[in-house]
């Protein structure tokens, strides 16, 4: 299995951006909607934001409406997550993942790639 490749992720204060990058190549890329998670120290992964196989459409958690948007290049393989406005409760692993079409929360494989490091500080 070929799993998503995620970078970006970095150290920057309370209210800076980072640009997150993920491509994934182990399925059809442009066939299936995908996912960002992420897991903070000694916490459950969570939901972030998904976006659909042909970008028309997105979804994200309550906490980070208004602040993230994501987005994806097909002919790149590649889905993006511009975080703004940061928040140190928002330090975590960033992953990104395909999911069903049916549920944009349910991801389609066990596996997950490294993840990208976020750190806020305060």
């Amino acid at each position: 299995q070929v799993l998503p490749v995620e970078s970006g992720g970095g150290s920057v204060q309370a209210g800076g951006s980072l640009r997150l990058s993920c491509v994934a190549s182990g399925r059809t890329f442009m066939a299936y909607p995908m996912a960002w998670f992420r897991q903070a120290p000694g916490k459950e992964r969570e939901f972030v934001a998904a976006i659909s196989w042909n970008g028309d459409s997105a979804e994200y958690v309550d906490s980070v409406k208004g602040r993230f948007t994501v987005s994806r290049d097909n002919a790149k393989n590649t889905v993006y997550l511009q975080t703004d406005n940061l928040k140190p409760e928002e330090t975590a692993v960033y992953y990104c993942t395909f999911v069903s079409r049916r549920d944009y929360r349910s991801p389609l494989d066990s596996n997950w790639g490294q993840g990208t490091q976020v750190t806020v500080s305060s």
